[in-house]
């Protein structure tokens, strides 16, 4: 599972910081803490196209 989508998971209240962590297969609730606070992780920005005028 991709690690953004389980970040994002817990930031929305769906999944506990255990959960977050055991998901991820880490064992320190400190580098899960370091993972969630990290921007690195944040989701990924979505671009949108516009029309060209020509």
């Amino acid at each position: 599972m991709d690690k953004r989508k389980v970040i994002m998971a817990y930031r929305r209240g769906m999944i506990t910081i255990q959960e977050c962590a055991q998901i991820l297969g880490i064992d320190s609730m400190q580098q899960v803490a370091g993972m969630v606070n990290d921007p690195k992780w944040s989701e990924p920005h979505r671009i949108v196209s516009q029309p060209v005028n020509g």
